[in-house]
């Protein structure tokens, strides 16, 4: 994997490069669809190439591994062919997954014992495995297994947990160093920093993560409660150590706000069910604000969804048109709405490129961000 970085805003760290994989190029800033299960809910490959313009998607580790098994990905011949996407695919190792479970997991220093959402079977994750799992899953760029702290989390809890995830990534590299892919194009891992919302721990997690001088890096912890202000300290002190010539990846994060903020501060790359999620629930993203297309205002609005037409879909259905396919719980109510707030969000960050390398982000952002934070 090779990363170039084309353009740095003057007024903010906001950078745009992009990334070479095995299956494609990405521009960077960039927003991962999340694929959860070899799946974007409700929405064709097909669409997430032509409609959407996904440049990546992402696939979880957990998920696949509980299902449809590892012994099935294997023979299939990877996520890639499985899923019948051609595209780069990033995935994550199944930390944030475990540290969901809560009452279902056990954490130690050998792994994860967790017990499985869908049976209740037991099954016990390593740094080693992980690795080994991810290889069989073939994605191109594949995370470190780490442990994922919640908010609040006490400072020596949040330190051990640290100290461990970075004694797990040692094993990681090591493991992953001393394995071949097991298809015909080459994968990347990516080491993840943690240290909950403490600003020494994330200083000296950035700095250990980056002496493991990995291809990318990428930051986990956050977007899990706490309030933005926080989340955005954290990854400033983090940007301000992590190496400049490779990609920065903010784990699960988050709302259009977000986005532009954290572009702001110097990552480049993204993912985050909410644009998916929150469609199938009836809000929207817009360039002038959200909407909660169940309100009854929208009823008899036949105007399209966004009028500024971030989506192909806009064109096509009127608001009060999804309005009652949502109330109805018509498949394709959320159809639409997930393909809007795709669309939305790819627009999103691929505006912001253009403007970083126009030299006018800073300005533009300021514009974007009162838009954006208005309820329509």
């Amino acid at each position: 994997m090779d990363f170039t970085l084309e353009k740095k805003d003057p007024q903010s760290k906001a950078r745009a490069g992009r990334i070479k994989t095995d299956h494609g190029e990405i521009k960077t800033p960039v927003f991962m669809a999340v694929g959860t299960a070899a799946t974007v809910k409700g929405v064709h490959q097909i669409e997430l190439k032509d409609d959407v313009k996904a440049q990546i998607i992402l696939g979880n580790t957990y998920h696949l591994y509980l299902r449809p098994g590892i012994d099935v990905m294997e023979k299939a011949g990877g996520l890639h062919k499985f899923m019948n996407w051609n595209g780069p695919i990033l995935t994550d190792s199944g930390g944030y997954q475990v540290y969901s479970l809560s009452g279902r997991r056990k954490i130690k220093e050998e792994g994860a014992t967790f017990s499985s959402h869908i049976d209740g079977s037991k099954h016990l994750f390593t740094p080693e495995n992980v690795m080994d799992v991810q290889r069989k899953i073939g994605a191109d760029i594949i995370m470190a297994f780490d442990e994922c702290t919640p908010y609040p989390c006490d400072y020596k809890y949040a330190k051990n947990s640290m100290h461990m995830t970075h004694r797990w990534l040692k094993r990681c590299c090591d493991r992953f160093d001393s394995t071949e892919p097991r298809y015909d194009y080459n994968q990347t891992l990516f080491p993840i920093i943690q240290g909950s919302t403490y600003k020494d721990l994330r200083k000296q997690s950035a700095e250990k993560i980056a002496s493991f001088e990995r291809e990318g890096n990428a930051i986990g912890g956050l977007s899990v409660g706490e309030p933005d202000d926080e989340m955005y300290e954290m990854c400033e002190i983090v940007t301000d150590i992590l190496p400049e010539d490779k990609p920065r990846y903010l784990m699960g994060v988050g709302t259009p706000l977000n986005l532009l903020e954290n572009i702001a501060l110097g990552i480049d790359m993204f993912d985050c069910v909410m644009p998916t999620r929150n469609a199938r629930n009836g809000m929207l993203f817009t360039q002038k604000g959200t909407i909660n297309i169940k309100n009854k205002k929208w009823a008899d609005d036949f105007s399209p969804i966004d009028p500024d037409g971030t989506s192909y879909v806009d064109s096509y259905y009127s608001k009060a048109y999804l309005r009652h396919l949502i109330h109805s719980k018509e498949i394709l109510g959320a159809q639409i709405a997930t393909l809007h707030n795709l669309s939305f969000y790819m627009w999103l960050v691929n505006e912001a490129r253009e403007q970083i390398i126009a030299g006018t982000f800073y300005d533009w952002k300021k514009k974007m961000v009162k838009q954006l934070g208005e309820r329509l």
